[in-house]
Parts: C-alpha cells; structure tokens; sequence
C-alpha cells in the first residue's frame, strides 16, 4: 500500500505562486502514471495535472500555461509548480499515483488509485 503525502500548500496573494510536494512512501516507477487533482469548496474533485507513463503531461484548461507538474524518481516525489496564482484556484489539492501501469492519457485515475489527504491552497484577491 503505498502512502501519499501532499505538503506545500498555503495562503497566498492573487499573482503568487506556490509549490506542492506529494511524497511517496514507496519508490516511485515510470511505468505508472501520476497527477494532481483538486476540489474547491461546495465542488466536485476536478483534474488538474498528471504525467502518464510515457512522460507525457497534461493539464486542464484552466490551468494551461499556469502549473506545471514534474517528478523526482530519486526523491519519489511529483510536484506541481502553480504561477500566476488567481482566487478560483482556491481549493484542496490531492495527488494521485495510478495502480495499473502503462496508462497514458489524463484518464487514468479512479477513486481505486492511490491518494493524498490533501493540501489546501487558498488564494486572496
């Protein structure tokens, strides 16, 4: 079973910008894909970045341009760069390492992966 953790998130201005680490407890492997997803209050957990297994990322619409994630084999770690921070990016941050290997797409995460708890990111205006 393979543990999660997020940390990096915070509070910070319209603009900012900040950095989320999601940890394995595990060595991280190529082969399976990884991402970030994030829920706002009141919403539905919506995807936001992952890296499939290829290496390929992707990124939603609303966030193109803005983050960016990448991972660190030797630190088993997947990080998200987040830029030009605005207050709808406001929510709870999760990370997710997908159980089948060989997954390319940003499809690949169900509710049976492997997730974070969470960090919260709050963004003021």
């Amino acid at each position: 079973q393979v543990r999660l953790v997020e940390s990096g998130g915070g509070l910070v201005q319209a603009g900012g910008s900040l950095r989320l680490t999601c940890t394995a407890s595990e060595d991280i492997d190529s082969r399976y894909a990884m991402g970030w997803f994030r829920r706002a209050p009141g919403k539905e957990r919506d995807f936001v970045a992952a890296l499939d297994w290829v290496g390929t990322s992707y990124y939603a619409d609303s966030v193109k341009g803005r983050f960016t994630i990448s991972r660190d084999f030797a630190q088993n770690t997947v990080r998200l760069q987040m830029s030009s921070l605005r207050p709808e990016d406001t929510a709870v941050y999760y990370c997710a390492f997908d159980k089948s290997p060989f997954c390319s797409g940003s499809g690949c995460f169900t509710t049976d992966d492997y997730w974070g708890q969470g960090t919260q990111v709050t963004v003021s205006s």
